[in-house]
């Protein structure tokens, strides 16, 4: 007998600005709770310390989290020069303190410039990476670290937008990077570029592919309207679920169309795409799922959204 899931069916991408102090999970449990919702995941890790873009997936929408958590992501942050932690930010224990007062801003901004482009990241102890299973955070509280390999991102735009010079210098950054990418791991090397050390102490999330902060709602604000039995409010927040495939080709099928491909059947489209993963919607603009273009150019069914 299948299990029945408590909650209501609610569906769409719902880009909340995640608070200080909780984790991914955290925040995603407490929205689910005030939402009633059945079915709920989020898209990818913050760190407890960071705020900003999450978007959180529900229902049908779960369906697509993997397109956000492949996307680009961008952050505002803050680097304290001349303070080395155990986790690379200021949750971390202090393990070693330098005067970081003759750094200069030119200085900043030149090793900086070794950051930009293609660059190979060992990723921190911190890090939500899994090994054996067990996310290498978890090991690292334990007082366990273990060997882990460099990894290829890329950080596409990368720019100092404040210095404050001193013993603990701070350097405010702004970056757009690829997924993967770990902030607190381009403080702790420009900290050893400089000589000083350093570590993130704001860690601001800004875009997650196509979500930024003016799309994203607080907790508060949820809690709120929660307070006040005020659910059709709090749906108005939710995105269609297709929002976060809008970098994916659509492709437009008629009604019979649509029937066949939702019977599991790919079917011939004028004009579409020659390869790859497209966006399905009916000419009515009804959203349907992801296919993909088959060699005979015929789209077949990959993730299709249920008839509600």
């Amino acid at each position: 007998m299948a299990r029945h899931r408590r909650g209501r069916p609610v569906n769409g991408i719902l880009v909340l600005d995640k608070p200080s102090g909780m984790s991914s999970n955290q925040a995603l449990q407490t929205v689910k709770r005030l939402f009633f919702a059945a079915k709920a995941g989020h898209t990818g890790s913050l760190d407890p310390l960071a705020t900003g873009v999450l978007p959180l997936c529900f229902g049908e929408a779960t369906k697509f989290s993997q397109y956000l958590l492949d996307a680009d992501k961008a952050y505002a942050s803050t680097f304290v020069l001349g303070a080395i932690t155990a986790s690379g930010d200021a949750d971390g224990e202090l393990l070693e303190e330098h005067d970081a007062s003759a750094v200069t801003e030119a200085e900043v901004a030149t090793a900086l410039e070794q950051f930009r482009g293609e660059i190979e990241q060992v990723p921190s102890m911190f890090s939500a990476i899994k090994r054996d299973g067990q996310p290498l955070y978890k090991l690292a509280r334990q007082g366990i670290e273990v060997e882990r390999e460099a990894r290829q991102v890329t950080v596409k735009h990368l720019e100092l937008r404040a210095f404050r010079p001193g013993p603990r210098a701070e350097a405010d950054i702004y970056l757009e990077c690829s997924k993967g990418t770990y902030v607190r791991s381009i403080a702790e090397d420009l900290g050893r570029v400089l000589g000083c050390g350093a570590h993130v102490s704001v860690l601001r999330r800004t875009k997650a592919g196509p979500f930024a902060l003016e799309d994203s709602v607080s907790l508060p604000t949820l809690e709120s309207l929660k307070q006040n039995d005020e659910l059709a409010q709090m749906d108005a927040f939710l995105l269609p679920e297709d929002t976060a495939l809008r970098a994916l080709p659509l492709v437009e099928l008629t009604e019979s169309g649509g029937f066949y491909l939702r019977q599991g059947q790919p079917v011939l489209v004028p004009n579409a795409p020659c390869n790859g993963i497209v966006r399905v919607a009916l000419e009515s603009g009804e959203f349907l799922g992801v296919g993909e273009i088959l060699d005979d150019g015929r789209v077949a069914p990959r993730r299709l959204v249920v008839n509600r």
